[in-house]
């Protein structure tokens, strides 16, 4: 799992806009994907800490685990498949 979650290869399902965290972006890391590739377009969070908050945030509302972040992207593993 962790070397799926690090490959480049890996397309990204999920990309948070400039709205921020919807309910659209929670629904697809809840849906029946068992890995969820994010990212963050830029300007949504501007340093680091940002988007390591808000990518907790995300793994908390959505009962998932970050498993992988790097830059503006992060993997989420929700224990399904």
């Amino acid at each position: 799992m962790l070397r799926q979650a690090k490959d480049k290869a890996t397309a990204v399902t999920v990309r948070v806009g400039k709205d921020g965290i919807t309910d659209s972006v929670i629904q697809e890391l809840i849906s029946n994907r068992g890995l969820v590739k994010t990212k963050a377009n830029r300007g949504v969070a501007n340093s680091s800490a940002e988007r390591s908050e808000m990518f907790r945030l995300l793994a908390e509302s959505t009962g998932s685990t970050v498993v992988h972040i790097r830059g503006n992207v992060a993997v989420f593993w929700s224990g399904k498949n």
